[in-house]
């Protein structure tokens, strides 16, 4: 992961680093839109707040869907925030040619999940209980718009705090997600929520749209991260930044 983000700033310059644009969604109820959009200046991006309700996606070269309670989760988590004005904006440019990156970060996973923008549902904790921790996680899949930077099988550490954070799906599409290898995050020592299979991370088939439950904006600062030294998270809005500008230099 150091070798990418040395690699990307060593070819190009501050100003092409914050020529990519990356959008950071906030609905009512959304309380991490503001830690995304510094983990996305951290990686020398430019991060752009979109509402909710706005009619355009500005432009942008990347959307992360950030955590929290949209609408508090009523209803269910994530079934109101589906149909936003801009998620139709974003289902429709993340299935488009061109493919838009999207991130979708524990509230954000569920969103995407109730858009079917990747399959399967989140449900409550098998334990019924809000957990708050850090969480090994083991990377399974690194050819995703996301997770460019991490090597195969490296277990990294970020912060987890959900209580709908349990994965489900059929096992027709659990045996479809490891054969096709859209699997990308495990949790590792620990199933905090009793998702199937250990999953705590998927990718739709094109591998531009990711969602995971654990967040990883929480650990992109030495001090401030797992244990006060995590800096994790940062693969993440950095290799999303290497397929922005790869793209552009094609």
């Amino acid at each position: 992961m150091t070798e990418l983000i040395t690699d990307l700033s060593a070819d190009l310059s501050s100003a092409d680093l914050s020529s990519a644009r990356v959008g950071v969604i906030t609905f009512p109820g959304t309380l991490d839109d503001r830690d995304a959009a510094r983990a996305v200046r951290f990686s020398g991006a430019t991060a752009v707040e979109l509402w909710h309700a706005d009619a355009e996606l500005k432009d942008v070269d990347a959307v992360v869907i950030p955590g929290g309670f949209s609408y508090g989760d009523y209803l269910r988590a994530g079934a109101i925030s589906r149909f936003a004005p801009l998620m139709a904006k974003v289902i429709d440019a993340a299935n488009s040619e061109a493919k838009l990156p999207v991130l979708g970060i524990c509230n954000g996973f569920q969103i995407l999940t109730e858009s079917h923008l990747l399959p399967g549902s989140m449900v409550k904790n098998d334990h019924l209980k809000f957990i708050c921790r850090d969480q090994v996680l083991r990377v399974e899949n690194t050819a995703t718009a996301w997770t460019s930077a991490f090597d195969a099988g490296q277990e990294i550490t970020v912060p987890l705090k959900n209580q709908d954070g349990q994965y489900i799906a059929d096992e027709k599409t659990l045996d479809a997600l490891e054969a096709e290898g859209r699997v990308v995050f495990r949790y590792v020592g620990f199933n905090p929520n009793g998702s199937r299979r250990d999953i705590a991370g998927i990718a739709n088939a094109a591998g531009n749209v990711v969602g995971l439950m654990p967040h990883p904006e929480h650990a992109v600062e030495t001090g401030f991260g797992p244990d006060h030294t995590g800096t994790d998270g940062l693969g993440f809005f950095s290799s999303v930044l290497h397929t922005i500008l790869s793209g552009a230099r094609a």
